[in-house]
């Protein structure tokens, strides 16, 4: 089966660059790309992660209603998702994890398309103290009646092994990557290249 894969940018964000890679100068900013997928195949047409939410680049804490989290981050967007592709088409969702910019987008996909995700990450982020420990914004996921799909572990997503979700916790509880073919989508399993040799990790996760 011919597999068709398209990466966007939908998004940015500026952090402290030790924060994100350990021994890095916390007063040195980096400046990250948000990208998405969408991964087509036979009848499916699949978004892999959702970037930021217009309205959270314009105004993070409103929002986020003040989360404290958000203050550590500038955001820049120049199109949202939303504004690169026809959400309409799309059979189904996957999201690596639940952090903002894989989340954000979520409530512009129409809520008749479901999302896939680790078990673990959604109980994860639906359980009051590891939301705060970590940094789990609710506003991305919830209140909505959108079909929910929940994997346990490594999962051939379409049962034909054309898209595996491959379970990779440590940047959150149920994190999880997307292989098709040769192509890993590893999503914050490191920020940097050069972390899959040195292991300058994130100082959280």
């Amino acid at each position: 089966m011919t597999t068709w894969i398209e990466a966007f940018n939908v998004g940015w964000f500026t952090t402290p660059a030790g924060l994100m890679r350990r021994d890095d100068p916390l007063d040195q900013p980096a400046r990250f790309p948000i990208p998405a997928y969408v991964i087509v195949t036979g009848e499916h047409r699949i978004l892999v992660d959702t970037g930021l939410h217009p309205s959270a680049v314009a105004d993070a804490a409103a929002y986020y209603d003040g989360a404290d989290a958000m203050s550590i981050f500038t955001l820049e967007q120049q199109r949202s998702i939303a504004e690169q592709i026809d959400v309409a088409t799309l059979t189904m969702v996957v999201l690596t994890h639940l952090h903002f910019d894989h989340a954000g987008g979520l409530p512009l996909i129409p809520a008749t398309v479901p999302l896939v995700i680790q078990e673990r990450e959604w109980a994860a982020a639906n359980d009051r103290a590891l939301v705060q420990a970590n940094g789990y914004l609710r506003r991305d996921y919830v209140g909505t009646a959108r079909p929910i799909v929940l994997v346990d572990g490594d999962h051939d997503l379409l049962g034909d092994g054309s898209i595996e979700l491959l379970f990779t916790p440590g940047h959150t509880p149920g994190h999880q990557s997307v292989r098709t073919g040769d192509l890993v989508i590893g999503a914050d399993v490191c920020h940097y290249a050069s972390g899959l040799d040195d292991h300058r990790f994130p100082i959280f996760g």
